[in-house]
């Protein structure tokens, strides 16, 4: 197979990962204005954590660090969502092409644990803790994205 055809793939992939990725925010929003909840804290305290981690320091004090990390989490969940899209259409272009229901299902659970296992791993949360309804504003977002990705990439390929 051509590096042309996987890059194609890869090209398709952002593209349905940052469609995904758009579900997935309005479906988060829609359920803060909804519930009047607040915003999640963990995608800020990851990032400060990961920063921490690699010897990076995130500049400022006070509200202005906050505001870089209120920006920063957010900025790290479009990466996720637009790079795990890439893969996805890669691995499309090298021949994974299930239904879409079955894709947007697999893609849901990849996100899932591409999202949450870090934050798992780094202690920042522990889904052994979460209610019904924690479960559900976590779940009903992935599945937005998975169900966006896959159709998106299904619908782009030009071998559909």
């Amino acid at each position: 197979m051509a590096l042309g055809t996987v890059m194609r793939g890869l090209v398709r992939g952002a593209a349905a990962g940052a469609a995904g990725t758009t579900a997935l925010d309005a479906v988060t929003y829609a359920d803060m204005a909804i519930r009047g909840r607040p915003s999640s804290s963990t995608p800020q305290r990851t990032v400060e954590t990961v920063a921490a981690a690699v010897g990076q320091r995130i500049p400022g004090t006070g509200e202005k660090r906050e505001n870089r990390l209120a920006g920063l989490g957010p900025l790290a969940g479009i990466a996720t969502g637009v790079a795990l899209g890439a893969a996805l259409g890669a691995v499309r272009e090298l021949g994974w092409r299930p239904s879409t229901l079955t894709g947007g299902v697999v893609t849901t659970g990849i996100v899932l644990v591409a999202a949450n296992g870090p934050m798992v791993a780094l202690r920042i949360t522990d889904p052994r803790t979460w209610s019904a309804v924690d479960w559900a504003a976590d779940i009903v977002p992935h599945l937005a994205y998975g169900a966006v990705t896959y159709a998106t990439l299904a619908a782009t390929d030009p071998d559909h």
